[in-house]
């Protein structure tokens, strides 16, 4: 009975911001520009760990977050209240988070190959492991498409169908992406469970 009571009041939060956003986006429209700065306000920690997660350089996550509510900002006139605002905003993160990726992909395509570059895979050199980063770089590791899905459900807590909305699948090619994402990840970190589990 309390599981349903909690589900309950976590629809009821989500509903109340949803309608918060709306009113925000209402007043946006009819010229109020400091109700724009109110969105980026409430949600800008949401896009920043979403952009880190989902690209891996903190470097970037200025950059691309800036472009993320820049890109918002150029077309919020035109939001529909279809859906709610975070599904519309996650999936322009996570298109801004692909642009990235494919032009880092397109860049590294020419850069020249070192001879005696540094080994980058895991190793037991040390003895203490920083397991934050052990799972980060295994996440790094997974396909885009596996990768995304996960971090949204795992790290930003999205239902499978606010994934799905914001990635324009079927819930139920969310949930075998994100199974197999796990799965992948048991597989990449297998060398350190005596690290992590213990």
């Amino acid at each position: 009975m309390s599981n349903i009571l909690k589900e309950n009041e976590e629809l009821s939060l989500t509903s109340q911001s949803a309608e918060e956003d709306n009113d925000l986006i209402r007043k946006f429209i009819e010229g109020n520009e400091n109700s724009f700065k109110l969105l980026v306000y409430k949600h800008k920690d949401k896009v920043r760990n979403l952009v880190f997660l989902t690209v891996g350089n903190r470097e970037m996550v200025d950059d691309i977050s800036q472009d993320v509510f820049i890109s918002v900002f150029n077309k919020l006139r035109d939001f529909r209240f279809e859906s709610q605002f975070t599904t519309w905003l996650y999936r322009i993160t996570v298109n801004k988070c692909k642009d990235y990726l494919r032009k880092m992909k397109i860049r590294s395509m020419f850069v020249p190959i070192k001879d005696n570059e540094e080994d980058t895979g895991y190793g037991h050199t040390t003895e203490y492991v920083d397991v934050n980063e052990v799972v980060n770089n295994a996440i790094e590791k997974l396909p885009e498409k596996l990768r995304i899905p996960l971090i949204m459900r795992e790290m930003e807590g999205l239902s499978y169908k606010e994934i799905a909305d914001s990635l324009n699948c079927e819930v139920g090619t969310i949930k075998s992406r994100i199974f197999r994402a796990r799965e992948s990840l048991k597989l990449l970190l297998q060398p350190f469970e005596s690290d992590l589990f213990t």
